[in-house]
């Protein structure tokens, strides 16, 4: 199984429209983050686990010619920005793409995205087959999926990571019940979300993430959806345990099935 980090950063992306801190204004292309989204290579098959804005970009950058489904985190716009242009993969390969989303995120979908799913819908919209998604595990195309489902605000706000055989990918969590905590023990490879160094109401901190690393142990960590104010790649990196690296985007991983 190969994952490629498709994008790293957070929801504005880095460098920030506007400014013009040091990690903005960084030559060193692993501090240019696209919004957060990877690429899921299983015997034959390609998943993309979020469509935030840059996911057209993301297709072309990647040469991504075709993706057999959409899994999705959670309804915000930098993970579901860019689903209208499955339109390109509806053409290509003559079907809807299959987008997995919970009930809530297929309320925002509907409602974001009104058009795809009119009566008579204007020629050319994308074409959108919705598959509901929930805490328990499924198949797709033969590939178990185990959801994980953590906080990212309060109740009434969560998301779900996915684990994928000993791959496990967690974005935009603030805290993960132990009930849940126990789908991820025993992933080789554990991707989290840490936001910045500081701590934040809706998202890991860096320290929050290391030490959720440190009780999940893995045998190699990675952490995305990542700000500007976390700092420059080079100088955080040195500051991270062994087993522990800032992904970037376009770093592949693979991970035995």
């Amino acid at each position: 199984m190969k994952i490629t980090f498709l994008g790293t950063g957070t929801s504005q992306g880095v460098p920030v429209i506007g400014c013009n801190c040091r990690v903005c204004r960084s030559t060193d292309p692993r501090d240019n983050r696209l919004r957060s989204s990877i690429l899921v290579e299983w015997s034959g098959n390609r998943f993309v686990v979020d469509c935030g804005p840059d996911f057209r970009q993301q297709m072309l950058r990647y040469s991504v010619n075709t993706i057999d489904a959409i899994l999705v985190t959670h309804g915000h716009k930098d993970h579901l920005g860019g689903l209208d242009d499955v339109r390109a993969f509806n053409y290509f390969l003559k079907k809807p793409t299959d987008v997995y989303a919970s009930k809530e995120v297929q309320k925002t979908i509907r409602r974001e995205y009104a058009y795809a799913f009119e009566k008579e819908p204007y020629p050319g919209v994308p074409e959108i087959s919705l598959h509901s998604l929930s805490s328990k595990p499924f198949l797709l195309n033969g590939l178990p999926v185990i959801p994980v489902r953590a906080t990212h605000f309060n109740n009434r706000h969560f998301v779900y990571g996915f684990r994928f055989a000993d791959f496990t990918y967690i974005t935009d969590a603030v805290k993960i019940s132990k009930k849940e905590k126990e789908k991820i023990r025993g992933s080789k490879v554990i991707v989290l979300n840490a936001l910045r160094k500081e701590r934040h109401y809706s998202h890991f901190s860096l320290e929050e993430a290391l030490d959720l690393m440190a009780e999940l142990k893995p045998e190699q960590g990675y952490l995305t959806h990542i700000s500007h104010q976390m700092g420059l790649y080079s100088e955080v990196s040195p500051l991270l345990p062994y087993f522990v690296q800032l992904a970037s985007d376009g770093l592949a991983v693979t991970v035995s099935e």
